[in-house]
């Protein structure tokens, strides 16, 4: 049998403020060099069905024997690794390096009706298992059923094939032999053996058999960027015809009107962006939750571009949560950004409650995913399953809020509202708001939002699947260049589809834009909602409770994440834009 395809992510180089937190682990493989004939430590993490790569359990939840050598302790290297319920557990196999192991036994189960129920329950379910080497990942099979689905067999045989390269190991194989076949009261031998065999493989190199170049190089892959290319050149190139033309008419006509005597100005036909000056920099409604959302995005967007270029430097993927661990770091790094952006855009719209504000924004993420992770993780429990979070996990999750995310925040909302927390808007408030005229249907801001997302979504969808792919199946996702242009692409294509709906809003005479500019770029994580169900009916063979409410829940997380970004992304092109016509224009 043949290793199965892909792989989970792998364990981190440690964010510092991790390794505060929890304890290291002290076994060989985190020196990644041995010694002939040192010990080598075989670790069983966990076993689930195939088709639901997030509903995993510990290995020796099912009734397999472990062997006789000593048991080893392991502990959660990084927070990363324990969100993601890696369970390391010792096999009791003895290994030792660069010498071989003939065929051996190395436990007995006494396979009574309920041990004998359990495997075939696995079995029907397709349960493959994970195991790590010196952090490198090896997946086998349970077993197997006959044509009929009548009778059940256990392979019982581990033939380990390992390569090294010096004193590294650089590549592990599995083959599964030894099938036999499930009957009641009778006992079953477990056996392995070790072979050594030089490799040419260099250590850096040694995740590479896990990669799919033919999946994420495919030619459809660079077909999307570059179509999302044109797309983005093609509408940055229509938005500054159609603005600059239209603006300069714009500017035209309103000169002229200035020229006009009173009385021929009264009996003109007056229309347009300029006739709501005086309300186009009033505060938007309920300005406590906008500014606290307009900080969030910005720190998701900060976040996004430092984790990627991190991940574009260094391979992520080839250490257990790294990925998972990189992030949480970063996000608490980059809390003084969300402070900033908040509080200063909460300051110009003359709010008052600053520390109300402050508290929203610095909790308003964290919140959001723990409050998705802590429900999905009381359906874990009751399944069992191994991504349970431990509650010593929990316990560091909130003082990483409360000890971390929160005082930088607060450190990011005092500099904001001390360095750009002064309204200096280019046009005065009226005291009195103007009357919002009728306007055609499609004209509505309701109208305008649910639009807004098309385009911005029709850019990335694509992209969409590739990551999906990544963390619902099997696949470890490594091209984070990719990744990079599509999220410079998005940015220019939220904010240019942003500045257009916001110009015809103002333009009806509706000064209502900024909810507007956030919430019809925000409106692009309904579309990618709407793509993973999609993707979960279509694309994948996941079933049961556990693995429905993990898909749905945190992609609820992600989709509304992404559209917070992009909603904050499309708010700060759109301001910049609105500043700038009614700065350049003439006012009484």
């Amino acid at each position: 049998m043949r290793p199965l395809p892909g792989a989970p992510g792998v364990a981190a180089a440690a964010a510092l403020l991790m390794l505060l937190l929890l304890p290291r682990a002290r076994a060989d493989e985190h020196e990644h060099t041995y010694q002939d004939e040192e010990e080598v430590v075989l670790w069983m993490n966990t076993v689930g069905p195939y088709h639901n790569r997030q509903e995993t359990y510990k290995y020796f939840s099912l009734p397999f024997c472990v062997g006789s050598k000593k048991s080893i302790s392991h502990y959660h290297e990084t927070l990363g690794e324990a969100l993601q319920g890696v369970e390391l557990e010792f096999s009791g196999l003895d290994i030792k390096f660069r010498d071989d192991m003939m065929p051996a036994t190395y436990c007995e189960i006494d396979l009574d009706k309920e041990k004998r129920d359990a495997f075939v329950y696995a079995i029907k379910n397709h349960y493959w298992y994970q195991m790590y080497i010196d952090d490198l990942p090896i997946w086998g099979i349970v077993g197997e059923a006959d044509e009929n689905g009548e009778d059940y067999y256990l392979w019982t045989y581990k033939k380990l094939e390992i390569g090294f390269n010096g004193n590294r190991i650089v590549d592990v194989n599995l083959t599964s032999e030894g099938k036999v076949k499930l009957v009641p009261n009778t006992k079953i031998q477990m056996s392995y053996s070790v072979k050594w065999k030089k490799s040419d493989v260099k250590f850096e190199d040694r995740f590479d058999k896990y990669l799919d170049p033919s999946f994420f190089q495919h030619r459809i892959h660079w077909f999307s960027i570059f179509n999302s290319f044109m797309m983005v050149i093609f509408l940055v190139g229509l938005v500054s015809m159609i603005l600059m033309r239209t603006l300069r008419k714009d500017y035209a006509r309103y000169s002229k009107e200035e020229e006009m005597d009173d009385m021929d100005r009264d009996l003109g036909d007056e229309y347009g962006w300029k006739q709501v000056h005086g309300d186009v920099f009033r505060p938007s409604s309920h300005p406590l939750i906008f500014s606290s959302l307009i900080g969030s995005g910005c720190q998701i967007f900060a976040v996004s571009l430092i984790v990627i270029i991190v991940a574009m430097i260094e391979d992520l993927y080839t250490e257990r949560g790294s990925m998972l661990s990189t992030a949480i770091f970063v996000y608490a790094a980059t809390s003084p950004v969300n402070g900033y952006f908040g509080g200063s855009l909460y300051a110009r719209q003359g709010g008052r409650r600053w520390i109300k504000q402050m508290f929203i924004g610095a909790f308003l993420i964290p919140a959001m995913v723990c409050g998705t992770a802590f429900f999905i993780n009381f359906i874990a429990i009751y399944y069992h399953a191994s991504r349970a979070i431990p509650f010593g996990t929990m316990v560091a999750v909130c003082c990483i809020c409360f000890f971390v995310i929160l005082p930088l925040n607060l450190v990011g909302t005092i500099l904001g509202r001390n360095l750009s927390g002064q309204p200096n808007f280019p046009c005065r408030v009226n005291a009195v708001p103007r009357p919002i005229p009728e306007k055609k249907w499609f004209m509505e801001p309701a109208v305008i939002v649910c639009l807004g997302g098309i385009l911005p979504f029709g850019s990335i969808f694509i992209e969409m699947y590739f990551i999906f792919t990544s963390f619902w199946a099997y696949k470890i996702y490594y091209v984070y260049g990719f990744m990079m242009l599509v999220l410079v692409i998005l940015c220019i294509v939220t904010v240019c589809v942003t500045i257009v709906c916001t110009y015809f809003l103002l333009n009806a005479e509706d000064y209502r834009w900024q909810w507007t500019s956030f919430l019809s770029a925000a409106s692009t994580a309904i579309y990618v909602y709407m793509y993973s169900f999609y993707y979960y009916f279509f694309k994948t063979k996941m079933y049961g409770l556990f693995q429905t409410s993990f898909y749905f829940g945190y992609m609820a997380v992600f989709s509304t994440a992404l559209g917070i970004m992009c909603g904050a992304i499309g708010y700060m092109g759109t301001s910049a834009f609105v500043r700038k016509i009614y700065t350049n224009v003439k006012i009484d």
